[in-house]
């Protein structure tokens, strides 16, 4: 299994930014895809997470009506679309498929 973060930056608040996440080395279209984040000193945190069957997600509080996850089975990717990032969404980002596999990683900032 491989899981390959992509998208992050440095971005304002109030700005916006597009993670990617490129899977292989797994059957992506029957699996359920998560994003988590984690700063230094700090547990990870669930982010977001969508099904495999009809697509069906689910958010943490602090991301609803911001973050979408969305993905694209022809393409073994999952997207995490962030908008009106706030200063506390700066973290590590990750992406995740049932429950043992994990990324790199990819470092969101969001900073004036």
């Amino acid at each position: 299994v491989q899981l390959v973060e992509s998208g992050g930056g440095l971005v304002q608040p109030g700005g916006s930014l597009r993670l990617s996440c490129a899977a292989s080395g797994f059957t992506f279209s029957r699996s359920s895809m998560s994003w988590y984040r984690q700063t230094a000193g700090k547990e990870r945190e669930f982010v977001a997470v969508i099904g495999w069957i009809g697509g069906s997600t689910n958010y943490a509080d602090s991301v609803k009506g911001r973050f979408a996850i969305s993905r694209d089975n022809a393409k073994n990717t999952v997207f995490l679309q962030m908008n009106s990032l706030k200063p506390e969404d700066t973290a590590v980002y990750y992406c995740s498929t049932m429950s043992r596999y994990w990324g790199q990683g990819t470092q969101v900032t969001v900073s004036s």
